[in-house]
């Protein structure tokens, strides 16, 4: 990872108007990419994620300062040249019609092919490598109109793959998927940077999955102030909350994820251990209640939570495995109840008791049938 790819100076980025001052989005933007890393650029809406990839592309010209590619002005390069060091995979649904995953692929050989568009044999191989690397082998012959979004998606950064660029650029390549995708396509991009030693930036609203796949973060403001690091840096010295402040929203960084401040309805003592506790505690607390664990000799501690609890607490829920399963016992205000799942235990503590108990009772009559 040694050295820079991409680099930049005093940028300032916007939009020029005729006979009016340009509009600045941010300014004074110094930031450099490396070979080999992966970076996930963050921000609220209308912050100028899209305008800064946009600019970093040269599809539309910065409103002063400079970028250098490879250590040449990037106004400097011919279209020709750009094309082989930088690729970019825009937001923007692509219709490429009756044209299949291959036919897809081989245009990020456009580059290198001249004006007939005839690839040689190398170039072949190169759309079959970018093929494979993105795990779209058994797209070759499909036709993209047949693609998911995370197939079509994949198809795109394979293309983006094959101009064999020092630099790619994805503006939300995730936006379209579902959770699955999502993860796949993270994990893919994290894996091609560090093996292709290629610089990478995506942008992205999707903050627990670039905490844990970026080797860095670029946070940008609404007032267009960046923010550059490591990403649990950039969460230990605040600039998280400064960067997503919002009026009855914080962030927790003991949980690396953004709560509204509200006071909770009440305070438990959870009993057990595991995955099964964990989940009982978030299901607790996704209902308003502040938890605390039974630590040693008894004593208790409190988990950490956006909810201001009370001093007392109102009771205790035991989770204990039965018969395979799980059963959850709640003691409060000198009632004891039993049930087989969360979402019994929840609706009972939601509504008081009273219109919980029916549903915990189809819930144990499922539990027993099971």
């Amino acid at each position: 990872m040694n050295g820079t790819v991409l680099r930049t100076r005093d940028l300032s980025i916007g939009y020029r108007r005729a006979r009016k001052a340009p509009v600045v989005i941010a300014g004074d933007l110094n930031f450099s990419l490396r070979p080999g890393e992966l970076v996930c650029l963050l921000g609220p809406n209308g912050a100028g994620k899209s305008t800064l990839m946009r600019t970093l592309a040269r599809l539309q010209p910065s409103l002063s300062g400079q970028i250098w590619l490879d250590e040449r002005p990037l106004d400097d390069l011919r279209p020709g040249q750009l094309a082989r060091r930088l690729s970019i995979v825009l937001t923007d649904r692509v219709d490429v019609g009756a044209m299949s995953g291959y036919g897809l692929v081989s245009l990020g050989r456009h580059p290198y092919t001249g004006w007939t568009g005839t690839m040689s044999e190398q170039d072949q191989q190169i759309v079959q490598w970018a093929l494979h690397a993105v795990r779209a082998n058994d797209l070759s012959d499909r036709l993209t109109a047949e693609m998911s979004d995370g197939e079509r998606q994949k198809v795109l950064i394979a293309r983006a793959l094959a101009q064999q660029p020092r630099v790619m650029l994805l503006d939300e390549p995730t936006a379209f998927l579902d959770l699955p995708r999502r993860v796949e396509v993270m994990d893919l991009l994290r894996q091609l940077a560090s093996e292709n030693s290629q610089a990478i930036l995506l942008s992205t609203h999707d903050l627990d999955l670039a905490l844990r796949n970026a080797d860095r973060l670029w946070l940008l403001s609404a007032d267009g102030e960046l923010f550059d690091g490591a990403p649990e840096d950039l969460i230990l010295n605040g600039a998280f909350e400064r960067v997503f402040s919002a009026e009855g929203v914080t962030f927790d960084r003991e949980r690396g994820s953004f709560h509204t401040r509200q006071e909770a309805c009440g305070r438990l003592r959870l009993e057990g251990d595991g995955v099964a506790a964990f989940w009982t505690r978030r299901a607790l607390e996704r209902i308003g209640y502040a938890v605390e664990r039974e630590g040693e000799n008894g004593a208790s501690s409190s988990y950490p939570s956006n909810l201001n609890p009370p001093q007392s607490v109102n009771g205790a829920v035991t989770v204990r495995k039965r018969d395979g399963g799980l059963i959850y016992m709640l003691e409060i205000e000198g009632r004891e109840e039993t049930f087989a799942t969360l979402n019994a235990l929840t609706t009972y503590l939601r509504r008081g008791g009273a219109g919980g108990e029916s549903d915990a009772k189809v819930d144990e009559d499922l539990y027993a049938r099971r």
